[in-house]
């Protein structure tokens, strides 16, 4: 179903902005590269989002001769790189927070993410 506020465009009107059949658009979807969502009379509807996904699978076939296959793989690697992204900076957010939280400082160099052990002599490790 469309949401509210969220622009989406009909089959024909992306088929003709982007140079290809509609029905290469439904082998897009049937392939799982691309899924619009529909109205209540099965109408497909794509949003800015998936013409950008869209855009990506066009520059892959088009410039760059991937197949299909090789479509949907990088389209995967892509999407888990997304997540590692954000988890990532998860985990960013939350060391930061956590070192504003202790004053910038640590009580004890074990309470630190890589412990530090003294070197032979007392002297820490450049």
């Amino acid at each position: 179903m469309k949401k509210k506020g969220r622009a989406a465009y009909m089959i024909s009107a992306v088929a003709e902005q982007y140079g290809v059949h509609p029905q290469t658009l439904r082998l897009y979807e049937r392939e799982g590269l691309l899924k619009p969502s529909r109205t209540e009379g099965n109408t497909r509807l794509y949003t800015d989002e998936d013409l950008q996904r869209l855009e990506v699978i066009l520059s892959l076939t088009r410039d760059m001769g991937v197949n299909l296959a090789g479509v949907e793989v990088i389209l995967g690697l892509r999407e888990k790189m997304q997540h590692m992204q954000k988890q990532m900076q998860e985990f960013v957010d939350f060391v930061q927070r956590d070192w504003a939280n202790r004053g910038g400082t640590f009580d004890n160099a074990r309470e630190a993410l890589v412990p530090v052990r003294p070197s032979a002599g007392g002297k820490r490790p450049r």
